[in-house]
């Protein structure tokens, strides 16, 4: 009990002291909390007032709590210290700040003095390339010419004939005439440029026996020809002409022959001469029959089978357009193919058994002779048939309803007028021309002039009897352009005729009509042809072909010319050597007597034909591939030496099927001086360029202080007498190379899609080879053709705008009649376009265009290849 009491009344008792003690204790927590809460928050604040204030002060209340007696606090020189301590971190912050931004731009510019030493270094790297491609191809070219195993040649000296040679033996018989022992080569040297003397009629009495029209002809054609000379020491040949003889003048052959051996250099026996008669009359067509004409030709559209010499004479067309020119805007199209007509014919046959012109026979040459077979009877009745068949349109006729013309014995009269004749030939898409009935009747006037009428109009000839002999018959394939069907197989004409197909019918009529434009159209064609066949019988070859003569336009040059990496990016590939030292030239005339000797059938039978020598043509042949390694590698330069290769090797070498070459750059431009600039600039470092020449289009000469860029190979400016778009297809005498890229004075193309298009064009070098494509459309409503630029999956034009062709296929070109100078300068230029390719259309007689549906990209473009293979091209 006392325990417990003591304790609880020691608890009571000590109970009110405790407390209190607790209570105070509380206080005090309370005011210390506060104060601390007082001095944390107030002072920081008032702290910073100051402090954020003490910058606006002025000189006298920069102190922060204001004057005091005495020294200032220390608080305050605490607060000074500080500011000056940031101040001077301030001000080091902005040098360094300042040190920071010098080095950077320190670094920018050591940035960019490295960007351009790597791009020396690279540009040093393709430099290197190219010396070491340019040394390659330099040591190539020196083991060429030291392998070389050709003699020197030289020109043959030329051994004038006497005045006064007495000629050869006379042969036995003068129907055995032929080259070999009536001909005088001695006159005629390959190197003799085969001059030719042209008699002047008027200076002979028979002269003024002679048409008017056709004497006209002749002489203007004769002036304007290039093998005419006046020097008739020097001739080769000598020409005259004889008729048509004007009516009512009758000739007797006597009189005839008796001025023909009084000429001054026909030395007895006339070798050397062309005797020319172009008469279309049935009494005069065949006026040399009774003559004695020695060892001259004869050159008329009518023979016997006793009087023609073949490989000796020649066959000729009658002279239809005497001073005329036949309008060829006139001919009708060979589209459609099938005409109204399946074949026509029209003629009556005089009944003569012989005439004064026919051959007299012996009675024991008539009994020894076969019987003639006379097939007209049968060919009457069988053309008949055919046409009262009604199987197809068919018009025959063996009577004219007017009087027929004069003709032969044995001859189909031509009926009507000859332009009745064309317009009934226009409908027709064969046109039959039987043979005389006298076999010994080789070749007449009028069956010449009805070949020559079928052909003009677009009618294929078909020519009932072979035993006929055609002009230029050994020369000209014939089988192209008319079908020449024995008589017996007169009843097996109409199945033939059917058979022939759509393409095969286009063939042959646009064959006929290049003969007939090239060979037998005018005075001058007739005349040209008569000579290019008695130069390639006799091995001559043509004159060559005349160039453009270039006026050029003095200017300077020096300026350096940059180098646009738009322009030039291949990636990491060299497009190829700069061969600038010295240009490398095409070679010419490499073929002037192979042509004349193993080629004179595709140059006789495909355009331009056989007239003039040219320098070098895309048609020559290729040799196989191992002969460039096998004896005939010269001017060769193989991919990889023969290897192959990818991109690497690609580049260093032309490769291809042909020998190495350049192209020259023809630029067409028009008072754009500093477009012109800009675009030659571009051409620096182009491989394989030779040259440029710039045809300057404006009448206005350049500036005169105009500084001309130097990109390492000669630029040229031609100055031209008109301004036509024409001007870029102009054959210069200063283009040296085959090869030629046409492009406008504001086109853009890289160095690689240039090479590209080079290459290609090595390819198809009869071919153009561009960039901008467009399209031939047909105009349904107005059944006409359209010239259109839309997206198309067809192309069948390239825009010579920037495409590669040959120096030789450019001279073909014409004007469009009413077409403004430069299309694109009209506001209706679409139409203007549309115009033109119809009038393209009307000159060739029907649409030359095809469609193509694909374009060309390099080998590899879209190959994946290893890690050590590189691309032919980057982007293409």
């Amino acid at each position: 009990m006392t325990g417990y009491t003591m304790l609880r009344n020691g608890g009571v008792g000590n109970g009110g002291q405790t407390c209190m003690l607790r209570w105070s204790n509380r206080i005090r927590l309370t005011w210390l909390s506060f104060t601390l809460f007082i001095i944390l928050v107030f002072f920081p604040l008032i702290a910073h007032y100051y402090l954020t204030t003490l910058d606006e002060a002025d000189e006298a209340g920069k102190r922060i709590f204001g004057p005091r007696a005495g020294n200032e606090l220390c608080e305050v020189k605490h607060v000074l210290d500080l500011c000056r301590i940031r101040e001077s971190v301030s001000e080091e912050l902005l040098q360094l700040e300042a040190k920071r931004q010098e080095l950077n731009s320190e670094i920018a510019k050591l940035n960019l003095k490295i960007e351009a030493c790597k791009k020396s270094i690279e540009n040093a790297k393709q430099d290197l390339l190219q010396l070491k491609n340019v040394i390659s191809q330099t040591e190539h070219s020196y083991k060429e010419l030291m392998a070389q195993n050709q003699p020197k040649l030289s020109l043959p000296i030329r051994l004038l004939p006497e005045k006064d040679d007495a000629g050869l033996p006379p042969p036995k018989v003068i129907r055995g005439c032929r080259l070999h022992n009536c001909f005088d080569y001695s006159r005629c040297p390959l190197t003799s440029g085969f001059p030719v003397y042209v008699y002047d009629s008027d200076q002979f009495a028979f002269g003024s026996y002679l048409d008017p029209l056709v004497k006209q002809a002749f002489q203007a054609t004769a002036r304007a020809n290039v093998y005419v000379t006046e020097n008739a020491d020097i001739a080769c040949l000598y020409v005259i002409l004889v008729g048509e003889i004007q009516e009512p003048v009758v000739l007797r052959p006597a009189e005839l022959e008796k001025h023909l051996y009084s000429l001054p250099h026909w030395r007895t026996d006339g070798h050397n001469h062309v005797i020319i008669n172009l008469s279309r009359k049935s009494d005069t067509q065949n006026l040399l029959y009774n003559i004695s004409t020695g060892r001259a030709m004869v050159a008329q559209s009518t023979f016997y089978a006793s009087q023609y010499r073949p490989g000796f004479d020649l066959v000729v067309s009658p002279l239809v357009h005497a001073m005329s020119e036949p309008n060829f805007m006139e001919i009708p199209p060979q589209v459609p193919v099938k005409r109204k007509y399946l074949f026509t014919f029209q003629g009556e046959k005089i009944e003569s058994l012989r005439s004064s012109l026919q051959e007299a026979r012996s009675f024991e040459e008539e009994m020894e002779s076969d019987p003639p077979a006379d097939y007209d009877d049968r060919i009457i009745a069988t053309l008949k048939a055919v046409q009262d068949s009604k199987l197809d349109q068919v018009l025959v006729e063996f009577t004219c309803k007017n009087q027929p013309k004069p003709s032969l014995p044995t001859e189909w009269a031509l009926c009507g007028e000859r332009e009745d004749r064309l317009e009934l030939l226009k409908l027709s898409t064969f046109a039959l021309i039987i043979t005389p009935g006298d076999p010994h009747l080789v070749i007449s006037s009028g069956c010449a002039t009805r070949l020559f009428e079928a052909l003009e109009v677009g009618a294929v000839p078909v020519v009932l009897g072979e035993q006929v002999q055609l002009p230029y018959q050994d020369m000209l394939q014939w089988n192209e352009a008319a079908l020449v069907v024995p008589k017996p197989r007169v009843t097996e004409v109409h199945f033939l005729l059917r058979s022939l197909s759509d393409s095969d019918l286009l063939a042959m009529r646009r064959q006929g009509r290049f003969l007939w434009e090239t060979y037998f159209s005018t005075a001058d064609s007739i005349f040209n042809t008569m000579l290019a066949m008695i130069r390639t019988r006799i091995q001559i070859p043509a004159a060559p072909i005349r160039e453009e003569a270039a006026a050029e336009i003095p200017h300077r040059s020096g300026k350096a010319a940059g180098t646009d990496p738009n322009m030039a990016d291949n990636g990491d590939l060299d497009l190829g050597p700069v061969e600038t030292e010295p240009p490398y030239a095409s070679p010419k005339y490499l073929r002037n007597f192979t042509l004349t000797v193993t080629d004179f059938y595709r140059s006789w039978n495909s355009a331009p034909g056989p007239f003039h020598l040219f320098p070098h043509t895309p048609f020559d042949p290729v040799l196989p591939s191992e002969a460039k390694f096998l004896g005939s590698g010269t001017g060769f330069r193989p991919i990889g030496g023969g290897a192959g290769g990818s991109g690497k090797e690609f580049q260093a070498a032309l490769g291809g099927n042909v020998p190495r070459e350049q192209f020259t750059v023809v630029m067409l431009t028009y008072e754009r001086e500093e477009v012109l600039m800009n675009s030659l600039e571009r051409l620096n470092g182009l491989p394989y360029l030779n040259k440029v020449v710039v045809v300057w289009n404006s009448p206005k000469l350049p500036s005169e202080d105009l500084l001309w860029p130097d990109i390492g190979v000669p630029i040229m400016v031609v100055r031209t007498e008109k301004n036509s778009l024409n001007n870029r297809f102009l054959p210069w005498n200063e283009i040296e190379t085959e090869a030629i890229l046409s492009i406008d004075d504001d086109a853009h193309l890289r160095h690689d899609e240039i090479m590209f298009g080079f290459r290609v064009w090595r390819e198809a070098r009869d071919r153009i080879v561009g960039f901008p494509g467009r399209y031939h459309a047909w105009d349904i409503p107005h059944q006409s053709w359209l010239y259109n630029s839309n997206y198309s999956c067809e192309l069948s034009m390239v825009l010579t705008g920037a495409a590669f062709f040959h120096k030789v296929t450019s001279r073909w070109t014409f004007r469009c009649p009413g077409c403004p100078q430069a299309l694109s300068h009209d506001d209706s230029h679409f139409h203007e376009r549309h115009k033109c390719i119809n009038f393209f259309v009307k000159v060739y007689g029907y649409m030359p265009l095809l469609y193509t549906q694909f374009r060309v990209d390099s080998v590899l473009f879209k190959t994946r290849l290893p890690h050590d293979k590189t691309k032919c091209f980057k982007f293409i």
